[in-house]
This record gives C-alpha cells, sequence and structure tokens, in this order.
C-alpha cells in the first residue's frame, strides 16, 4: 500500500534532500519561530516575577513548570501517538499562545502580582508535557526515513538560532515596552508556528501499524510503550546512556561552571565567552549533520563521542586561564553536540513511528525531568569537595554512557539509513 500524506489537501512524496524540501523548511520555520518564542517567554517571565515578588518567589515561578512536565511527559507520548504529532502541536501552541497574550494584556493593564505568573508557568509546563513528545514524533511524518539524520541537524541548528536570537529579542521587549510587551511578542512568535504548521504535509501511518502499538486504553498504550523501548535492542540501551551522559553532563555545565568561573576569577564575561564556546562547537555539530545528512557507524560514533566529551568535561575544572578554557568548552560542544544528534538520529530512525511520541517521552524526561536534579547536588557537592573531584566525578558518570554505548553490540552496530 502506498504511503499518503495530509494537510489541507491530499500531495505526493517528494524525493528530495531535507534541506531543500518546502515542506520540511515549513516545519523548521515553525518550529524555530516556536523556539525563539520560548526563550522571549523565558525572559519575561523572570523579569516579570522579579518585579512582583521576591528573588525566592521568583525561583519558585521560574519552578512552577518543571513538576507538570516531568509528571505528565508519558501521558504526552501517549497523546501525541493516539492523536498524531501535527495536530497536537498545533493544539499546543495555541494554547500556549493564548495564555501568554493573556498574561501580557493582564500585566498591560493592570498589576495581577504573582500569582498570574504562576498559572501561566503552571500551564506553560503541563502543555510542554504534551507538546515535547509531539515535536520528537513529528520529523517522522514529513520526511522520508534516510532524511531523519538531517533534520536532526537542521532541528539542532533551529535550537542554537534560537537562544542566540530569543534572549536579546526578550530583552529588548522588556527595554521597550516592560514585561507584558515581552510577554506579546513571545505570543506572537509562537503565534506564526500555527499557519506554518497547518501548511505542513504528514505521513499518515498504515492501520496495521497504528492498531499494531496502540491499546484499548491510554494506559495500555503507555504499558505498551514501555515494554516496546525495553525489548528493543537499540533503544533500551540507548535510553540508559542517554540518562547516564545527561546525569555527568548537567550540573557541571550549568551551576558547576558558575562556581568554576567565580572559584578562578573570570567574572560573568569570561563565563559568557565559555558558553559561547560551548555553543558554537554544539552548532558545528549541528550543521556537520546537516550537510552530510548521515554519519556511518552511528552507534560507535555516539558511543565515542559520549566517552570523549566525558574527559573534556573533566579536564575542565583544571583549565587556569579564560582562552583555555573557551578551548575546552568549544571541545565540549563539538562532541556533546555529535553525541546529542547521534542519540537523536537513532531515537528517529530505530524507532517506529507508531511509537514515536512515547519513545521521545521517555527520552524527555530522562533529560528534563532526571538529568536537572544533578544541579543542586553538583552544588552541594562542589561546597564540600570543590570543582575538581565534583567535574571528575560527573565526568566518569558521563563516560558511563558511552561505555555502553560501546558495549552493547546492537547499539555499538547500529546505524543510520542510507
Amino acid at each position: 500500500m502506498p504511503t499518503t500524506l495530509t494537510a489541507t489537501q491530499t500531495a505526493p512524496v517528494t524525493e528530495r534532500p531535507a534541506h531543500r524540501d518546502p515542506n520540511v523548511l515549513r516545519w523548521l520555520g515553525a518550529y524555530t519561530s516556536s523556539m525563539i518564542g520560548d526563550s522571549v517567554y523565558y525572559i519575561a517571565l523572570s523579569w516579570a516575577a522579579v518585579q512582583a515578588g521576591s528573588p525566592s518567589q521568583a525561583g519558585v515561578v521560574m519552578a512552577v513548570s518543571a513538576l507538570p512536565r516531568a509528571l505528565l511527559m508519558l501521558a504526552g507520548g501517549v497523546i501525541a501517538d493516539r492523536l498524531g504529532p501535527r495536530r497536537v502541536v498545533i493544539g499546543s501552541d495555541v494554547v500556549r499562545c493564548a495564555a501568554v497574550l493573556a498574561v501580557a494584556g493582564l500585566l498591560f493593564f493592570a498589576a495581577p502580582g504573582l500569582w498570574a505568573l504562576a498559572a501561566l508557568a503552571l500551564v506553560f509546563g503541563t502543555v510542554d508535557a504534551v507538546f515535547m513528545p509531539a515535536v520528537g514524533a513529528l520529523p517522522a511524518r514529513v520526511t522520508t526515513r534516510d532524511q531523519l539524520a538531517r533534520v536532526q541537524g537542521m532541528r539542532g541548528l533551529g535550537i542554537r538560532f534560537a537562544s542566540v536570537v530569543g534572549a536579546p529579542l526578550g530583552g529588548l521587549g522588556v527595554a521597550l515596552g516592560g514585561a507584558a510587551a515581552a510577554f506579546g511578542l513571545a505570543g506572537l512568535l509562537i503565534a506564526v508556528s500555527v499557519p506554518l504548521l497547518l501548511s505542513v504535509r504528514v505521513r499518515e501511518l498504515p492501520a496495521d501499524d497504528k492498531a499494531a502499538a496502540r491499546g484499548d486504553t491510554a494506559w495500555r498504550d503507555l504499558v505498551a510503550g514501555l515494554a516496546y523501548i525495553r525489548r528493543h535492542r537499540v533503544l533500551g540501551p540507548l535510553m540508559l546512556a542517554i540518562a547516564l551522559g545527561d546525569l555527568g553532563f548537567v550540573g557541571p555545565l550549568n551551576v558547576g561552571l558558575t562556581l568554576l568561573a567565580d572559584e578562578r576569577g573570570w567574572g560573568a564575561s569570561g563565563m559568557g565567552w565559555i558558553l559561547a564556546g560551548f555553543g558554537v562547537g554544539a552548532g558545528a555539530a549541528s550543521l556537520l549533520l546537516t550537510v552530510r545528512g548521515r554519519l556511518p557507524h552511528a552507534g560507535r560514533v555516539a558511543g565515542c563521542t559520549i566517552l570523549a566529551g566525558s574527559f573534556a568535561i573533566g579536564a575542565l575544572a583544571f583549565v587556569s586561564g579564560v582562552v583555555a578554557a573557551v578551548g575546552v568548552a568549544l571541545l565540549i560542544g563539538l562532541l556533546a553536540g555529535l553525541s546529542g544528534a547521534m542519540c537523536g538520529a537513532l531515537l528517529q530512525t530505530q524507532a517506529d513511528a507508531a511509537y514515536l511520541g512515547r519513545v521521545t517521552a521517555v527520552s524527555g524526561l530522562v533529560s528534563l525531568g532526571f538529568a536537572p536534579l544533578s544541579m543542586p547536588l553538583s552544588a552541594a557537592a562542589i561546597g564540600v569537595w570543590g570543582t575538581g573531584p565534583v567535574f571528575v566525578t560527573s565526568a566518569a558518570v558521563c563516560a558511563l554512557g558511552g561505555v555502553i554505548a560501546l558495549c552493547v553490540p546492537g547499539l555499538r552496530r547500529a546505524e543510520l539509513p542510507k
């Protein structure tokens, strides 16, 4: 049976590289616009929270979205697979846009206080739990399987572009019109993604694939998805490698780097240059995958880059000068970008499209639910033992992910489709 596409009207599949496919480019434009809107939103939220309350209260507001996102992520994966990722992403962006613009209006006409900001953060976190698995499942519906690795690189470039552009835009919005203007700008950027997504053609799954991946209830869908990951010769060990890699990476490269910069006397500007080096390295990795479209021996590349990146993380704690630290950070970014791109591409290509929402949900829960727990632990451990031992320990945890990737035959031999 031939594969069909659906959107506002049915259209045939076009066999062309993803970076030259207008359908994929419309998806990338929608995704990038939404991500820039997210960056502006977080700037506006943090500024408004600080203005409305104490620093501790602002911290609580910023953290409110994390709990529903972590608790509901697996359910979000089930919803994405049941309803279809395109429909879920469009609905999520509509809800997020409406919520942000509503708070922008409240701030413009009144001073609602922290309750409105906390409610917005709660809505954002709840919607993110559905949005993120759907975003991860959508590329498999907009391009052919052999282009998914290239799309992963394009997505990485979109994320980097959003992080570079979003923060200055948010700051400009706050400077010109306060938090209300910044929230309004965030809402408009998210709104841009909706018509673009409506024009994206999506590939419908064969009825047999849907039936095989769907149970009678949402709970059975979730259980079936977890069982599918556990039994899969690549996805099961890959999830463990991702979990260990992120656990060892998140703490040192977030709170640990701040404490290291303070300890070395590099200051905020030095830390900024180090973060810029990391961003350049990660962007170069995404660009490489976008241009090449495929790297051979994907499983081995993922394992080796995780392992090499872990040594670079450990070395960062023993660098004395800012210039050398920027160089190490650039190397970490390149290696982490390559390992992340390879892991993401393997998730996209190894998972059956009917399970991809649930597979993405588990991966997101590992990265966004569990890995951030290492940040307060890293800060407390540095306070007791110092930066060197904690960075080395974190690097060892990260290295375990690479060891697993290289020792499990199914994952080590995994390849991206040609």
